[in-house]
């Protein structure tokens, strides 16, 4: 995969133009552009190039779901960053990553305002810019479609983790719901299939190269494409293999809705609590009259009682009625004061019929700046909707594996649902939850794309995973992925569906985090070879040559 060029000619995306570059002083023909100008041009386009590339990567997340164009939008920027510095390489990731994150995370600017959105954008474009300059700097070794694939992982990594807990919203992967290569998560998670997707668009480009400059040398990289593309058809053929099925369970997901849009409809606590009481009543009522069948247990989303009924003897009372009259066990979302008086707790409680409240499971991973807030003061000076957050949210430290009457789920809560780790550790249990409430984000496509990290979590693990939204969208998803049920946005509903529960586990979900870290491994090696490289090279300049400027390196570069 290593390619020829010719020492006398750039190959860069700005096109070809003599070693050493422009002579001095040379003037543009008459009628024709200054020279000034076209140098101008051809050190902007690329931006612009890469810019349309973060763009179209937009397209290939839901609710668009083209998610061909993630490839393609991978190999643009694999093909704008060969050959170049990686100062100019971080330049292209940051247009690329701005591109991509702006219009991608706009919900979080729905209620908030442009600021905190904006901040969100480039503090994640930031990381793209850092994948540019690696980029760049790794691509002319041998073999660099190999470490370019292995430089997203990383790159994802870091950014999942990174600050705060990282923010893991935007990960190739979860473009992929719909796409056979979603079935690698099933064999390396979620890591692997960010791999595969990159390794194809910096394949495509050493292809392309190869081609435009001896056909023969691109037999390598065609080669290894059709490797990428067999390995995917096979884990896409094999399907959902790895397990077995323990038995079936009916299962209620219940959206009671909220009264309003937008931030404030927790001040009608009672109002949104009411509204799942009164879902499950109905239920309740139609299971006894046979017009559906009878749930062995009840779902309810994140804060669909965010009054704490441990405390408060109304909430506690209609509660206990409901479950009573619908005779399961219900999974209620809730709030728990304390450990302090300035501090709560987001919770999965399992609320019996007959003894009450019982396992319950607290959020590992609150979100910084929406449930806690890490710098207060100087969030204060940005947004005057930080003190909406009084309290601050506290993480707990098991993992949500509960008993609800006769399966065991494995409970996640909302933005939990992106986080590898935190879903591995209760893939164990037959069932997976995601309880989350997206109200605050309006109509936008935050539910969306919260609902395929849902479906690549099913095939990675083959489990089937319930989403029970307070406002939508709530859905029932196969082991295979297929959404086999779902609610429209800001409707009540409840969705009654009979659904496999699963024992064993994938090889994914057996290798954990091996796969990532070997992969970021290789990336960090590719690094330190290239920069070693590069400093080898500037080493031997200084014998018998004169030491170039870097605009002379950087001119043939591109």
């Amino acid at each position: 995969m290593d390619l020829p060029v010719d020492p006398d000619v750039s190959t860069g995306p700005d096109g070809p133009a003599p070693a050493g570059g422009r002579a001095p002083g040379r003037r543009a023909r008459p009628g024709g552009r200054p020279a000034g100008a076209r140098r101008g041009w051809r050190r902007r386009w690329p931006l612009l190039a890469a810019a349309a590339a973060g763009g179209l990567l937009v397209l290939a997340f839901p609710p668009y779901g083209m998610w061909p164009l993630a490839v393609v939008a991978v190999a643009a920027l694999s093909w704008l960053t060969h050959g170049v510095t990686a100062p100019r390489g971080a330049l292209l990731g940051s247009a690329f990553g701005l591109a991509f994150f702006v219009p991608l995370l706009s919900w979080s600017g729905i209620f908030v305002g442009p600021v905190p959105w904006l901040l969100l954008a480039v503090s994640q474009a930031a990381f793209v810019a850092a994948l540019g300059a690696a980029l760049a700097a790794t691509s002319r070794l041998p073999a660099w479609p190999l470490w370019a694939a292995a430089l997203w992982v990383a790159e994802e990594a870091a950014r999942s983790r990174l600050p705060w807990g990282g923010f893991p919203w935007g990960r190739l992967a979860f473009a992929l719901a719909d796409s056979p290569l979603v079935w690698l998560s099933a064999y390396g998670g979620a890591p692997l299939v960010t791999f595969a997707v990159a390794l194809l668009g910096a394949l495509l480009v050493a292809a392309a190269r190869g081609l435009a400059v001896r056909p023969r040398t691109a037999l390598p990289a065609l080669a290894a494409l059709t490797a990428v593309a067999a390995a995917g058809g096979a884990a896409w053929f094999g399907g959902d293999r790895q397990t077995g099925t323990a038995g079936t369970v009916t299962v209620a997901v219940v959206q009671g809705n909220v009264p309003r849009l937008g931030l404030d409809f927790n001040a009608q606590r009672e109002a949104v609590l009411r509204n799942h009481v009164e879902a499950t009543l109905r239920l309740a009522a139609d299971a006894d009259a046979g017009r559906v069948a009878r749930p062995d247990l009840v779902l309810w989303p994140e804060n669909a009682s965010d009054i704490d009924p441990i405390r408060n003897p109304d909430a506690r009372a209609l509660i206990d009625e409901t479950a009573r009259a619908v005779g399961v066990p219900i999974l209620l979302g809730t709030l728990a004061d304390g450990p302090t008086a300035q501090t709560v707790r987001n919770v999965g409680i399992v609320w019996d019929p007959v003894t009450g409240p019982g396992e319950r499971y607290v959020k590992r991973h609150p979100v910084p700046f929406g449930e806690y807030m890490p710098l207060r003061g100087i969030a204060r000076l940005i947004s005057d909707d930080v003190d909406r957050v009084g309290r601050d949210f506290v993480g707990g430290d098991r993992p949500g594996r509960l008993r609800v009457g006769p399966a065991e789920i494995g409970d996640v809560i909302c933005f939990e649902i992106g986080y590898d780790g935190l879903v591995r550790d209760v893939a164990g249990a037959g069932l997976l939850v995601v309880q989350t409430n997206n109200a605050t984000f309006g109509r936008s496509a935050e539910t969306w794309q919260q609902l395929a990290m849902g479906r690549l979590r099913a095939v990675e693990h083959a489990r089937t995973v319930l989403v029970a939204a307070t406002s939508g969208v709530s859905a029932v998803i196969d082991p295979d992925g297929h959404v086999a049920a779902r609610s429209d946005v800001f409707t009540a509903d409840v969705l009654v569906r009979a659904v496999q529960v699963r024992e064993g586990s994938t090889l994914a979900t057996r290798l954990g985090a091996g796969p990532e870290w070997a992969l970021v491994v290789i990336a960090l090696a590719a690094l330190a070879w290239a920069v070693g490289r590069g400093r080898a090279g500037r080493r031997g300049a200084g014998v018998g040559e004169p030491v170039r400027d870097g605009r002379e390196r950087e001119k043939e570069s591109r």
